[in-house]
């Protein structure tokens, strides 16, 4: 099948912060990500900060990829070594079919500007034709990690969608 010109990804974007839900800390993360979605191109059409609750997160990951039926779901926090950090085991309950190259590839490329980045535990995987990233919660890391992986995305999600292979 031959991709359609101009085609303008649908994106939800999911904010996984115990503090942000609260409103004891501004979301910076979540709105880096939602900016450099549109250079995919793409159209979050659903952002949200939740706590880091793993049936929470479950709940929102199934609704945006059955319900909405997003083609991408960006999650940024809970990857990390804090106690309550469950995105990735959450994430891995509900995908499909794991897609380890994006998180190496972000992982890879983060390495070259800071050795935290190996501390990163994000997952990627897909759901029915939703593929679902996770990202780390800092600004700066989930800014560098979705610029690793940006410009081979739009592929991976044609190929989902059926529309090139």
């Amino acid at each position: 099948m031959v991709k359609p010109e101009n085609i303008i990804y649908r994106v939800a974007v999911l904010t996984i912060s115990d503090k942000c839900s609260k409103g004891q800390r501004k979301d910076k993360s979540g709105r880096i990500v939602q900016d450099l979605v549109k250079l995919l191109p793409g159209e979050v059409i659903k952002y949200e900060v939740i706590p880091d609750e793993p049936a929470m997160i479950k709940e929102r990951l199934i609704d945006y990829s059955d319900n909405l039926k997003v083609d991408l779901i960006l999650t940024n926090g809970g990857t990390g070594f804090a106690a309550r950090d469950f995105t990735p085991e959450a994430t891995k309950e509900i995908i499909e079919r794991e897609v380890p190259g994006i998180p190496e590839a972000m992982r890879t490329e983060c390495l070259r500007l800071t050795k935290r980045a190996m501390l990163s535990r994000g997952v990627a995987g897909i759901r029915a034709r939703t593929l679902i990233v996770n990202l780390p919660g800092s600004s700066r890391g989930a800014k560098q990690s979705l610029e690793a992986i940006l410009q081979g995305l739009p592929h991976g999600l044609d190929m989902i969608a059926g529309r090139e292979h």
